[in-house]
This record gives C-alpha cells, structure tokens and sequence, in this order.
C-alpha cells in the first residue's frame, strides 16, 4: 500500500512538471510573435521591445522556462498584461467560485449517478432501465452549452423558478446564492451523472451474473446485503475510473457553464484571458487547472486501494 502511493505520488510529480513544461512552451512555438498578438499589428517597436523584456522573452528559452519555473514554485504566476495586477490574486478571487460550481457537480454526479445505474441495472428489461438508458445516451450526445441554455429558458424565462444569470456571494445573501447556483451546479454535473450512471449499470450487470454473487443468493442472504456489499464494492473499480476521467471534462464544462450563466469563476477568466490576449493569466489558469487535474487523479488512484484489495496486498 505504501509503495502504492509513493509511486503514484513520483508519477503526478513528473506530470506536473511536464504539464508545466508544455504549458510554457505553448506560446513559444504558436506561429507568430506572442508579443504582437497582444499588442496588436499597431504597436510601436518600443512598445513591443518593452512587453518582450517584461515578459522575459529576450532571453533564452530555456532560462525563461528555468526563472517561470522558480516563480510558479513560489506562488508568483506572474501580473496581468491587461489589468496589471498580480495574476495569482485575479485567479484566487475566481478559484472559490469554481471549486464550489466543481463539488457540487461532482457531489451530485456521484450521489445521483451510482443509485440511478444501480436501479437500472437490477430492473433490467423494464421500463425504468429502458427510460435510464435512453436519457443517458441522449445526455452524452447533447452539448452543455445548449442543455445551459435551454434550462435557463425553461427554469428562468418560462417558468420563473430560478434566476436567469449572474452571482452573488454567500456572505451577502446565501439563498439568492444557493438560487443562483443550482441551475449552473446541475447542468455541469448532468453528462458526467449519466456517464456513471450507464457505467454503473454496465459493471453490476457484470457483477451480479458472478459465481460468488449467486452463491450468496443461495444462502440466503437479503438482497440488499448482496447487492450492496458483494456485488457493489466490485462494481464500483471501473466506475472509480470513470470518475477520474470525467474531472478533466467536468473542469472543461466550467469554462462553458460560467460563461453561459455568467459566473465569476476561473473558468470566464481563461476565456476573457484568450480574447484579451493576456498571456501570464492565461498560462496562470492552464497551469493552475492542470494541477487539480493531476492532484484529483491521484486521490482517484489512491481510492482504488480502498476499493480493490488486490492492491492493498501488492
């Protein structure tokens, strides 16, 4: 167990660092001067050779990558070309909003998800596992920015229930907060919920049709004493893996949902950032997603030595 989580401790070390690698040399090698992008075909050579020293990027790639590098491990990610404020203070008033928009979907996607899966799963061929089947494939295929958009319309212009858009924080009104962030919250966890839910059903179908499963049938034991700690806890391994492979998309889905409902979010920052053509904000968000990315897989990784035994004993 031990050995299991310092090697998968050594492997999200080496990515991040990779991550961050990459993520750096991305807008050296983008066709163009980067400078030029963000100053516009206008800008005068003086302009130009000063946003290329503040940035650092008359010097050699390599050391500019060495001194980014030092800065990131000491918290610095650099100030914003546009506002000209520290990049890590304009991310870390962002950050909160979606973590919070990111739990609550995760939460919901797993809570709403396994049930949902396990229930088509032992009432296969009826109506109820027909109607879980056909929702989630037609789910997956809907794009999130068109389900946002027509929730905002049932919910919000039709019916009136919840507000259109907008944010407001906890400590000024937490139930127009809590209103507020329903809609956003539901909508970003719906792929992922239906994902788990079709995988869920998937591996207790899988599961059940077991020796051991059957054998536990034989003697007698309750059905919910077979479903729940039989055949679950083995069904549950693919959809751990599951989990961990839909965070990259649920932080994705972020970028669209706080824009539809106009969130203040980290997610609307990258997105103003592209089209501002702010770079170090831009790098600040990437690096700063990328290494929840990583960190939330590795706990996912770890979770699989309390889910499988066979780890726990290599």
């Amino acid at each position: 167990m031990t050995n299991y989580v310092v090697q998968r401790l050594g492997q999200a070390l080496v990515v991040l660092v990779l991550v961050s690698f990459l993520n750096f040399m991305l807008f050296r090698i983008l066709p163009g001067d980067p400078v030029r992008l963000v100053l516009g075909p206008d800008a005068s050579l003086e302009q130009v050779q000063h946003l290329r020293s503040q940035l650092g990027l008359d010097r050699p790639v390599l050391l500019q990558y060495v001194h980014w590098f030092n800065q990131l491990v000491h918290g610095d990610l650099g100030r914003s070309i546009t506002l000209g404020t520290s990049v890590a203070d304009l991310i870390g008033s962002r950050v909160l909003t979606t973590l919070e928009l990111g739990l609550i979907a995760l939460l919901v996607s797993v809570a709403v998800g396994i049930p949902l899966g396990i229930l088509a799963a032992i009432r296969r061929g009826t109506a109820v596992d027909s109607a879980v089947t056909v929702v989630a494939t037609l789910g997956v295929s809907v794009p999130i920015f068109w389900l946002a958009i027509a929730a905002i319309y049932l919910f919000a212009i039709r019916l009136g229930w919840l507000p259109v858009e907008g944010y407001t924080s906890p400590t000024a009104d937490l139930n127009e907060h809590v209103r507020k962030m329903v809609m956003p919250s539901v909508m970003m966890s719906l792929p992922t919920l239906l994902v788990i839910a079709r995988q869920t059903r998937a591996s207790m179908l899988e599961v059940i049709a077991q020796e051991y499963v059957r054998t536990a049938r034989a003697k007698g034991l309750p059905e919910g004493v077979v479903l729940l700690r039989h055949a679950l806890r083995n069904a549950l391994i693919p959809v751990v893996t599951v989990i961990g492979l839909r965070l990259p998309v649920l932080i994705a889905g972020s970028v669209l949902v706080e824009t539809v409902f106009n969130l203040p979010g980290m997610g609307r920052l990258l997105v103003q950032s592209v089209f501002s053509r702010d770079l170090p904000v831009v790098q600040g968000c990437v690096t700063l997603i990328a290494t929840f990315v990583v960190l939330v897989n590795l706990l996912v990784d770890i979770s699989y030595a309390y889910v499988d035994p066979r780890i726990r004993l290599a």
